[in-house]
């Protein structure tokens, strides 16, 4: 395959990932890098967000660099796999004449600039459906075992970088039903689940909490034309900038003539239709649509090399976009070129300037699973985000991180404090203050359930509670508070009411890795209409916490 790529090509991959370790270095880190460097922290088969394929590909750039190099180098190169597993895709006996109107339409894209050097989920969700959809051409022309094997692996990788890889497999898969009564297919089935059991197993052993987060738990809002379904058309327009025009065109006039552009065209049509409908539902986001640049490079190639008016466009429009983007590649690393304020700005400086206030005491943050993971980055001190029922669970709910902090003297940082002598603005422009607390004790990990799903809102007959504490000692009543925090249709936290739950015998403390059952009801909340319910715990004066699970309310 080397052999034959144009040397125009191999010197553009080359400059390509120059061009992508420069940015990588000079370039502080946006928010979710540092929380999935958190990740990599202590390498697991899943985390509470996502799989475990962007941790590992950090921890391996770190064994090898410091810094944000190491965070990115493996993102780096998969980028250029990309781009080069592309080529190889395009068929057309005369694709090497139009190599370089490939370099600018690849290169001219949005999103496969920030992935060609920042390292999301995104990366190598990118990476392997450029990689499964390769081995699929290849096992569509000669359907031997090998490749069957070979799909097999990369579709477990496909699904260990996001969960939304399975609407790549899925959708290929509808392209060409005929697969279902093939043995080596279904032998690619099976070598995949056996290589993703283990995120199945860490699945089953954390109570399958990634998928209920992401099914049930998350907080929407109301439906809002212009941010949802406007908002997803714009996205569309968004990842392929001022060539998207033309990209939109080839799809349509692209006509079917194999299988393997069927499964092009199937994945972009499956994508888009899913999160249009999706669209009436929440707010899609940029990112979560990228997969279908992948397959639209290759039918846009394809259609150029025919069609003159598409080929002089984008070229055109293309070296535009490429012109914008270098240019907002060097603001990521001089702010003053725009005036406006990005996640890559100023988080050495604000880190040093936390550090200096908290005098070597560790940070803790409220609510801000974003500021902990960079702040730890950048200080090469461990940090912890307490989160609160005004917040979202987060993988400082899941691990033990706030086991290093007990019984310490720490500075806790919160929107919500007093004045105090520390502030900064977050980037929205929100006030954080912090101060010092002495003999630090939060029990986050407290679980509380109700036995129902179900709930009438003015339910007069008592219901049970149970308190789990999973620590591995005991927990004295009295540092406990308990409330019910209402939700509304949507599932946002709108009120929370103190309650006094009784137990049902007679005790002063949660007893260590047992359940505890109290009695309680529920108590009328100003909220008019609450859709749900969860009960909450408050330790040591700390904020109400994500202690139980959304219940549905009558």
């Amino acid at each position: 395959m080397l052999a034959k790529t144009p040397k125009i090509l191999l010197y553009f991959l080359g400059l390509l990932l120059i061009l992508n370790l420069f940015q990588s270095y000079f370039t502080e880190l946006i928010f979710d890098e540092a929380y999935y460097w958190y990740y990599a922290q202590e390498l697991s088969w899943g985390y509470f967000d996502h799989p475990p394929m962007v941790a590992l590909m950090i921890k391996l750039g770190s064994l090898l660099f410091a810094g944000e190099l190491g965070v990115r180098l493996i993102g780096c190169l998969l980028v250029v796999g990309i781009f080069f597993f592309l080529w190889q895709m395009i068929t057309h006996p005369k694709k090497d004449d139009y190599v370089n109107h490939f370099i600018v339409l690849t290169f001219s894209m949005t999103l496969l600039h920030a992935y060609g050097f920042l390292t999301l989920p995104d990366t190598p969700l990118l990476f392997f459906t450029t990689l499964f959809l390769w081995c699929y051409q290849r096992f569509i022309q000669k359907p031997t075992v090998a490749w069957a094997i070979g799909i097999g692996i990369v579709m477990a990788a496909l699904m260990y970088s996001k969960y939304h890889a399975v609407l790549v497999i899925l959708f290929v898969l509808f392209s060409n039903l005929k697969l279902l009564r093939d043995g080596r297919a279904w032998l690619a089935v099976a070598v995949s689940l056996i290589c993703y059991t283990p995120h199945f197993m860490w699945l089953f052993e954390n109570d399958f909490i990634a998928i209920k987060y992401h099914l049930f738990e998350r907080p929407n809002r109301a439906y809002e034309f212009g941010d949802f379904t406007l908002g997803y058309f714009i996205n569309l327009v968004a990842i392929f900038g001022f060539t998207f025009p033309w990209v939109y065109r080839a799809l349509l006039k692209t006509k079917i003539q194999d299988s393997f552009t069927k499964a092009l065209v199937y994945l972009v049509y499956g994508v888009l239709i899913f999160f249009f409908v999706s669209s009436f539902n929440r707010r899609i986001q940029t990112q979560w649509i990228i997969v279908i640049t992948i397959p639209l490079v290759l039918l846009t190639f394809q259609y150029l090399i025919k069609d003159s008016v598409t080929k002089k466009w984008i070229y055109r429009m293309g070296f535009t976009n490429i012109a914008i983007l270098l240019y907002l590649r060097l603001w990521l690393i001089f702010p003053a070129l725009l005036p406006l304020v990005f996640e890559t700005h100023g988080n050495k400086s604000l880190t040093e300037k936390i550090k200096t206030q908290a005098k070597d005491v560790p940070v803790i943050f409220e609510n801000s699973y974003r500021m902990s993971s960079m702040y730890a980055f950048y200080s090469g001190d461990p940090s912890f985000s307490v989160n609160n029922i005004n917040y979202r669970q987060n993988q400082y709910s899941l691990d033990d991180a706030e086991l290093k902090f007990q019984h310490r003297n720490i500075f806790y940082i919160s929107r919500y404090l007093d004045k105090g002598g520390l502030n900064y603005r977050d980037a929205k422009g929100v006030l954080h203050y912090g101060k010092y607390i002495s003999n630090f004790q939060s029990y986050r990990k407290l679980k509380t359930f109700v036995d129902t799903d179900k709930v009438a809102l003015n339910e007069s007959k008592e219901l049970i509670l149970k308190v789990y504490n999973p620590y591995v000692n005991p927990i004295e009543l009295d540092k406990l508070k308990f409330g019910v925090a209402y939700m509304n249709a949507y599932k946002q936290f709108k009120e929370l009411v103190p309650i006094t739950p009784v137990p049902e015998k007679s005790t002063s403390i949660l007893r260590a890795k047992d359940t505890t059952r109290f009695k309680f009801r529920l108590p009328k909340p100003e909220l008019a209409s609450p859709g749900y319910f969860k009960v909450s715990i408050s330790e040591n004066e700390l904020p109400f916490g994500l202690n139980g699970e959304n219940i549905k309310l009558d």
